[in-house]
């Protein structure tokens, strides 16, 4: 049985800076209160090391990278153990809306024997973690775009 979380923002910054923010995975434990950590190749096939913090709890896992097309989505998916158990198919997709807002759409779909248990046990703090997450990156991309568009120039003597 698949059971699938999918959640919504809007995010008043250019693609480019939203794709920027998401990607950069060296500074997400500067902002992102969920995904504490990451690292590895955004490239199909890599494997990733994604920390995920849950109140005081902490999880590590390496889920494969599926798809990347740069600047609008990228999808990775992780298992327990072996395939069948308990995976997790993990997107991203920023969706323009103008050329100053998107759309990021954050999501996961869970399969496996175990899907029903786990996600009866985690699925609701699931959906307020993406959420929380979405929010920072908005503050982040929103800020980001500000500060690119906000340049000063002085001319003239002084």
């Amino acid at each position: 049985m698949e059971k699938s979380i999918q959640t919504e923002i809007i995010i008043h910054a250019s693609r480019e800076k939203v794709w920027e923010v998401l990607t950069d995975f060296s500074s997400y434990a500067l902002w992102n209160p969920f995904m504490v950590s990451a690292s590895g190749k955004l490239a199909k096939g890599q494997r990733l090391k994604i920390q995920l913090q849950n109140g005081s709890s902490t999880m590590t896992f390496s889920p494969a990278v599926r798809s990347v097309i740069p600047g609008f989505s990228f999808s990775w998916e992780g298992r327990l153990f072996f395939k069948g158990l308990f995976d997790g198919y993990h997107f991203f997709k920023i969706i323009q809306n103008s050329s100053n807002q998107v759309k990021l759409v954050q999501g996961e779909r869970f399969s496996g024997i175990f899907s029903r248990m786990i996600f009866h046990k985690i699925g609701a703090s699931t959906a307020v973690n993406f959420d929380r997450m979405n929010r920072e990156l908005k503050k982040r991309a929103e800020m980001k775009e500000i500060r690119a568009t906000n340049h000063i120039k002085i001319t003239g003597d002084a």
